[in-house]
């Protein structure tokens, strides 16, 4: 069976238990949980763990949001700045590609509502046109690498923003996440079939 694993923030512990359903029978989805991804520091801090020891043969990742993420309503600076963001995931990436046989599918980071957030009392904040600049930046390094990406950005945007955001304006309902899933889960099985 194709080894397959998931990693990522709480946006891919929302998806995965469709991936893992979806996949049933055709791949071992190794089950990351609750383990938070967290930003690109955290993952790259827990990549051997997470991802190189478990030799996987498909790797779908997503990181992004805490990145992004702004202590204060918003703030002047991002958690991670874009630069480091783009040399953090260029360095995920590079690894991954030296030290495992695995093939890699990188997901673009999902809309954000600020309204939404602030109206929640989130505590932090995020804002759409960092989502659009880091994805930017992910979309290019990865054409760079020749890793495969997954628009997730754009599957929300074409089943409606409004309507696949939690109140939180950063989550998504049930159903929501399961469209997530079966996009990442036919993701994965295009990437296998490209092999």
């Amino acid at each position: 069976m194709t080894r397959v694993i998931c990693v990522g923030d709480s946006i891919r512990m929302g998806y995965e238990p469709t991936v893992v359903r979806e996949l049933d029978g055709w791949a071992q989805v190794r089950e990351m949980g609750n383990t938070q991804g967290g930003n690109t520091r955290n993952l790259l801090a827990h990549l051997e763990e997470w991802v190189i020891a478990p030799a996987p043969d498909i790797v779908h990742l997503n990181a992004g949001l805490h990145d992004l993420a702004r202590d204060v309503g918003p703030g002047p600076e991002t958690r991670v700045p874009l630069t480091e963001y783009r040399e953090n995931l260029h360095a995920i990436l590079t690894r991954l590609q030296r030290e495992t046989d695995a093939r890699l599918i990188f997901a673009l980071t999902t809309p954000v509502d600020l309204a939404r957030q602030q109206a929640y009392d989130y505590g932090i904040n995020r804002i759409n046109e960092d989502v659009v600049a880091f994805n930017r930046a992910a979309s290019t390094l990865a054409g760079e690498l020749g890793v495969a990406l997954n628009d997730l950005y754009q599957v929300v945007v074409d089943h409606g923003v409004g309507e696949m955001l939690s109140v939180d304006g950063v989550h998504f309902s049930e159903e929501a996440s399961a469209i997530l899933g079966r996009v990442v889960a036919g993701a994965i099985r295009t990437v296998a079939a490209s092999v």
